[in-house]
C-alpha cells in the first residue's frame, strides 16, 4: 500500500466493477463517509466503469489467437484443452422499413407468429393504423410516443388484445420502444 491507500481499497474497486456482493457494496458506501481517500477513489473509478460497460462486447473480448496465446502462458500444459468462450448473441442492425420507421428483430417465432424488436420512430413520424393478428405488448425506451390519444413515456407499458385496433400511433419527439407482437398484424392505410 502507499500513502493514500487504505486497508478496504480493494473493496472499492470491487464494487466499482460490480464485484462485491450487497453486504460489501453497502460496506464500502459506509466507509467513503469517513474515508477521503476512498471516496476521491470511487469517484474516480465510476465513470471509466460506466464507460467501460458502454464500450461493444467484441473489443473487450479476446480474440481466438490472442486466447490461445494467453492459455499457453497462463497453463501451457492446459492450453491444448483450453477452448476459447463461446461465441456470444451478435447484435443485429436497425432495418430501415418505412420512412422514419427502423427496427431490429431481436427474437422470432414463426411456430407462435410472434416477433420481439426494437422499434425506433423518427421525430414526427406516424405509424400505420393496424389491427392486432396477437396480443401487442410495448415498453417505451425513451421518447413519447402516442397511441390513440394517450401519450405514454419512457417506462411506460402498453398492452393491446388480439383483434383491437391502433388507428393512430404517432411521436411528436421520437422514440425508442421494445415491441413484442404478431408478425401478422393488418396495416389500414
Amino acid at each position: 500500500m502507499n500513502e493514500h491507500e487504505c486497508e478496504l481499497e480493494s473493496l472499492i474497486y470491487s464494487v466499482v466493477l460490480g464485484a462485491s456482493t450487497p453486504g460489501q457494496a453497502a460496506e464500502a458506501e459506509a466507509h467513503i463517509e469517513t474515508c477521503a481517500a476512498c471516496k476521491r477513489l470511487m469517484e474516480s473509478l465510476r465513470p471509466i466503469a460506466a464507460s467501460l460497460a458502454d464500450w461493444p462486447a467484441d473489443v473487450l473480448r479476446p480474440s481466438d489467437s490472442l486466447w490461445d496465446r494467453l492459455s499457453r502462458r497462463i497453463a501451457p500444459d492446459a492450453a491444448a484443452t483450453a477452448k476459447a468462450p463461446a461465441a456470444r448473441w451478435s447484435e443485429p442492425d436497425w432495418e430501415d422499413v418505412a420512412p422514419g420507421i427502423s427496427c431490429k428483430i431481436l427474437a422470432s417465432d414463426a411456430a407462435r407468429d410472434r416477433v420481439t424488436m426494437l422499434v425506433r420512430l423518427a421525430p414526427g413520424v406516424e405509424y400505420p393504423a393496424h389491427r392486432h393478428a396477437g396480443t401487442e405488448e410495448l415498453h417505451l425506451l425513451d421518447g413519447e410516443l402516442w397511441i390513440q390519444d394517450r401519450k405514454y413515456l419512457p417506462g411506460d407499458f402498453y398492452r393491446a388484445e388480439t383483434g383491437s385496433q391502433d388507428t393512430r400511433v404517432w411521436s411528436e419527439t421520437g422514440c425508442t420502444c421494445v415491441l413484442t407482437t404478431s408478425p401478422s398484424d393488418s396495416l389500414h392505410p
